[in-house]
């Protein structure tokens, strides 16, 4: 045990003799993990799927994966020419596992402002869909 102090002795006072030898001050880098609290979330709670331009299948992997994993309703969500998209993936979903039903259809338009400050009023669509135990 004693080695060791010892050569740990050594080694730090190399470092600290380098040290003083630079000019430099030693450039040290720091990585601070922030932490968050879960009731501070301003995500909404669900299964939620957001649909994008992606292929219509990923979605549709994306809603059966949700359910799969014990999920009782997926939310998918849609604006603007995603709509459409949205349309096909509950479709799909519905037609694959006829367990799954849709249970509610909302839709909205929401005002969003553009670069150069214009308003904009784009369409979305919320599609709930659950599935129905046997």
């Amino acid at each position: 045990m004693a080695e060791k102090k010892e050569i740990l002795k050594v080694q730090t006072t190399k470092v600290q003799s380098k040290i003083k030898e630079s000019k430099e001050t030693p450039k040290v880098q720091v990585k601070v993990a922030k932490e968050i609290d879960a009731t501070e979330s301003t995500a909404p709670i669900g299964n939620y799927v957001y649909i994008g331009k992606k292929e219509v299948m990923a979605y549709v992997l994306a809603v059966v994966t949700q359910f799969g994993m014990g999920a009782k309703e997926v939310i998918i969500k849609a604006r603007g020419k995603s709509i459409s998209r949205a349309v096909d993936v509950a479709e799909i979903t519905k037609n694959r596992d006829p367990l799954m039903k849709v249970s509610a259809i909302n839709t909205a338009t929401e005002e969003v402002v553009t670069e150069d400050g214009r308003p904009l009023k784009i369409s979305s669509i919320e599609i709930v869909m659950t599935k129905w135990k046997t």
